[in-house]
């Protein structure tokens, strides 16, 4: 069955397994929040911060495990969760599990299966903050597969950060995981290259910062507008600039890095991308309709 909700008076403790820089923090913020938590992790000295803060150090998975009705397993990835747990998972039987390691929506669907398999309620997640943000209103986590069990764990579960329950279906936490880290290293990426680029004529990259973090707060209020052209299919509607023109300026970009000594790659593979778009005849539309060149047919 899965864990009952904490009550005021007597928290339901909580077991965390992996205590790098992220289950550090998850652990400290349960034990920041008053649940008892029991820690484990290969190497026994990690958990000695945590020791000061209340928590219990188990000496085994077996120990760890058997030590709450709510497990959250926190590892390097999945093939690290199964090196741990496919052991002890006669003693998860019934329990409840909460795997926040950073995987593939096909790895949490797998995880599911197996856990339905050993008789574990699971729940999959996807952490959207640093550890360091972790217990902060900054902090926001995805999770995914049995609602019952994360209603009732969402008490234990709001001490990492808001959570927010995307579908019963335990892919879909780690597929928006993936999505909303892609879209940051996209952006990551292009501010790179800017930062790189104005450094080429010593403009301080700190000095230049400010300007480039305006100009993508700007953009950005176009992601709505983008979404609902992608939902839609309809790539005419609301264009400012089209696709066509930005193709033809887009060269600029890559020539003006070339010149300036510095390598174009982060940018190169969307010039590819707008001058097929414009090929096949949709140069009026908008340039989000290069979505449809990355959808395999």
């Amino acid at each position: 069955m899965p864990v009952s909700p904490a009550s005021p008076l007597s928290p339901a403790p909580v077991s965390v397994l992996g205590l790098g820089a992220m289950g550090k923090a998850l652990a400290t913020a349960f034990l920041t929040g008053g649940l008892p938590t029991t820690v484990w992790n290969r190497t026994p000295g990690k958990a000695e911060p945590l020791l000061a803060l209340g928590a219990t150090a188990a000496g085994d998975v077996t120990a760890a495990v058997t030590a709450s009705e709510l497990v959250v397993v926190c590892l390097l990835d999945y093939d690290s969760v199964h090196e741990t747990l496919d052991p002890v998972a006669a003693k998860l039987a019934g329990r409840t599990l909460v795997n926040l390691t950073n995987g593939t929506p096909e790895q949490a669907r797998e995880m599911a299966a197996w856990a339905d398999a050993h008789g574990i309620v699971y729940v999959d997640g996807g952490i959207m903050a640093i550890p360091p943000g972790i217990g902060t209103e900054q902090a926001f986590l995805l999770y995914s597969g049995s609602r019952e069990a994360f209603d009732a764990c969402t008490p234990a579960l709001e001490l990492l950060g808001a959570p927010r329950f995307v579908g019963t279906d335990p892919g879909l936490a780690a597929l928006q995981d993936i999505a909303l880290l892609s879209g940051m290293y996209g952006m990551f990426a292009g501010v790179f290259h800017a930062l790189a680029l104005v450094g080429t004529e010593r403009i301080p990259a700190e000095e230049f910062a400010p300007v480039l973090q305006q100009w993508i707060t700007g953009m950005a209020t176009a992601i709505p507008h983008y979404a609902q052209q992608i939902e839609s299919g309809d790539y005419t509607t609301g264009v400012v600039s089209n696709i066509a023109m930005q193709a033809a300026a887009f060269p600029n970009l890559l020539s003006t890095a070339e010149s300036q000594g510095l390598s174009p790659e982060l940018l190169a593979p969307l010039q590819q991308l707008l001058s097929r778009r414009v090929a096949e005849g949709h140069g009026h539309e908008d340039v989000t309709g290069i979505v449809e060149l990355l959808r395999k047919k």
